[in-house]
């Protein structure tokens, strides 16, 4: 129901399980399934958040398609991927983005990355620069950035309370009401840009099996770290976009992330009247602006 046209899935092992990914085998996009093989691959990361998934960048990444190898992965615990039953940890994403990265891509390749994955893909360039061409990352935050404690917040402690935890997410996160609320109200700076496909296709994966498990993991704060203390090591080049009206991290703390390390990251570009994920709620802006940073990067 929500993968594009052209496009199918397939997947890869990690040590963690199966890795669902999407990316374009035929008409509109290719006529040999091997042509792509040769050319330049693209990588979409999504965020997290209840029902996450490779959907989040669905309205981009069909738009380089007929001039670049796409790959959007589930990323382990979110959509359709296998959703191992643990408390997950950030180590849990650094090894199975670069297992990832390593079984799909052969050289260095531009990874574009959303929110708590675009800052776990950075300590993924910092400890794998191989792997990697350039970074575009949209709102890349650890969510705990110079000192501050996301754990320690309200919602985060509330969450951590064996049976509340699971109660919260069926019935306030896993909902079709709860996730198109929170779209409207902390993810999207404009409520009127979420139309009912976005809130059913996050619903769906909200809903697979063991889902929670990955959710609550990232809302209890267990994903979250001070990007602050990795960012200076960074030496992909690097272009940042982020959402002026971002609920969680505000532009003021991307500037900083930034100005830490100029020298890699050479772009830092805030869009007015978005909120956390440009990517949906603006996509052609997010299109336009990959666009002009993928020849710049270097």
């Amino acid at each position: 129901m929500f993968q594009p046209v052209g496009f199918e899935q397939r997947f890869v092992n990690t040590s963690l399980g199966r890795i669902v990914y999407y990316t374009a085998t035929g008409s509109p996009w290719q006529d040999d399934i091997t042509t792509k093989r040769d050319e330049e691959t693209l990588v979409f990361l999504h965020g997290f958040g209840g029902g996450s998934s490779a959907y989040e960048w669905s309205k981009v990444y069909p738009a380089f398609a007929s001039e670049y190898r796409i790959i959007a992965p589930d990323l382990i615990g979110w959509g359709k991927s296998e959703h191992p039953a643990r408390n997950y940890k950030v180590d849990d994403y650094l090894t199975t983005i670069q297992e990832f990265l390593e079984q799909t891509t052969t050289g260095a390749v531009t990874v574009i990355a959303s929110s708590l994955t675009a800052a776990l893909t950075i300590r993924v360039a910092i400890a794998h620069p191989n792997l990697f061409k350039s970074l575009i990352l949209a709102t890349p935050a650890g969510l705990s950035d110079f000192g501050e404690d996301y754990s320690r917040s309200f919602f985060a402690q509330l969450v951590s309370v064996p049976i509340i935890d699971r109660l919260l997410y069926s019935s306030g996160i896993a909902t079709s009401g709860g996730i198109r609320s929170f779209l409207e109200q902390r993810q999207f700076a404009q409520a009127n840009r979420v139309y009912q496909e976005i809130v059913d296709a996050y619903l769906e994966s909200a809903q697979q099996p063991n889902a929670e498990y990955a959710a609550l993991s990232f809302v209890r704060g267990d994903l979250c770290f001070d990007l602050s203390l990795y960012i200076q090591q960074l030496t992909t080049p690097t272009a940042i976009i982020w959402g002026q009206k971002s609920q969680f991290t505000g532009p003021e703390v991307g500037r900083k992330l930034a100005e830490i390390n100029p020298q890699a990251i050479q772009f830092f570009q805030v869009l007015e009247d978005v909120g956390l994920t440009p990517q949906l709620e603006l996509p052609a802006v997010t299109i336009g602006l990959i666009r002009r940073f993928l020849p710049l990067l270097n």
